[in-house]
């Protein structure tokens, strides 16, 4: 194990976490990352496909315990689950949370969304459980990074907009959220997450005060990612000046071209409203869509301005290796 704060809290070798990849992960990819030495983890729809996808709570965290239990079969090494909790109406949170206590999982990357994201109670329950927290909020701030470190976070991740999916509300790149973020930090160790895919952008990200990286789209191009061959094909073939950018506000996106995201991108420079755009969108169906089937007349492919430094299909061992920084 390496001399670094992130491997002693998380028990893991190398400070390196895969990002949850909502639809993109399952229990191959993530005893992947876990089995090379990084920590992986499964994200809210983690090994479900279109036939598969349930509608209530308690059956997606019945879905998760299968899959928590099949990474357990392919890894002994520590791995994660994703919680997306909200402050008002959440009725996911809970049996999620219930299933990872039963089965042992002793981390969870909480997602947050600004405003009242930070919620207490959750907090308290998961440090009496006894699980690690690393607390990640697409919209990071100095504010919102103190108030989850007096909560009980063990790892901050300070997200860039370099990142893919849903991208932070500001427009601040990695270089220079990672270190506003490192800076209000008192005791717990920063993650750097946002474009994040070689060993070059992996030192980078060191020298800015990040004790580890915490990466996405340079997983989903992996032998061992459950995407298409041809999304992966799309991917090296690209650079992060092929991608798109349009807004549903606060938060932006970012997709390779595409009939949906071209439709998408003009629709924003026309200055169409929020609620047009998230219809044509399609929210998380739109990603599975596009990334899990490869139908990018109705879905959309979201990735990372790092793409360019992905020039092949490798193994999950080989992106670790390369993200790790002694």
């Amino acid at each position: 194990m390496i001399n670094n704060r992130i491997c002693q809290i998380l028990g893991i070798e190398k400070p390196v976490i895969q990002g949850p990849l909502s639809w993109l992960t399952d229990a191959r990819l993530v005893a992947a990352v876990s089995n090379a030495g990084g920590l992986g983890v499964l994200g809210p729809n983690a090994g479900l496909t279109a036939d598969t996808a349930v509608s209530t709570p308690e059956e997606t965290a019945e879905k998760m315990r299968e899959e928590i239990r099949k990474t357990k079969r392919l890894t002994e090494k520590p791995f994660g689950v994703n919680l997306i909790p909200t402050a008002v109406n959440d009725v996911w949170t809970g049996p999620i949370l219930q299933v990872v206590k039963e089965e042992g999982v002793r981390v969870v990357v909480y997602t947050g969304y600004g405003e009242g994201s930070i919620i207490p109670a959750l907090f308290s329950e998961l440090k009496e459980a006894g699980i690690a927290i690393i607390y990640r909020d697409i919209n990071p701030t100095p504010e919102n990074t103190h108030l989850a470190e007096e909560m009980g976070a063990d790892i901050i991740v300070a997200t860039g907009f370099d990142e893919g999916g849903t991208l932070p509300a500001t427009a601040l790149g990695t270089f220079s959220i990672v270190p506003l973020i490192a800076d209000a930090v008192k005791h717990v160790p920063v993650m750097a997450a946002g474009g994040i895919t070689d060993n070059r952008t992996a030192r980078a990200a060191h020298a800015l005060g990040a004790e580890g990286v915490f990466a996405g789209s340079v997983f989903i191009s992996t032998e061992e990612s459950r995407v298409p061959q041809s999304v992966k094909e799309k991917i090296v073939a690209a650079n992060g000046l092929d991608l798109l950018l349009f807004r549903t506000v606060p938060h932006y996106y970012r997709a390779l071209p595409g009939k949906l995201a071209e439709k998408l991108a003009s629709m924003d420079k026309a200055g169409a409203s929020n609620e047009a755009l998230g219809k044509a969108m399609g929210g998380l169906r739109g990603l599975r869509l596009g990334m899990l089937e490869g139908n990018t007349d109705e879905g959309y492919i979201a990735l990372g301005t790092g793409i360019g430094n992905i020039r092949s299909v490798k193994r999950v061992a080989d992106i670790v290796n390369a993200l790790t920084v002694e």
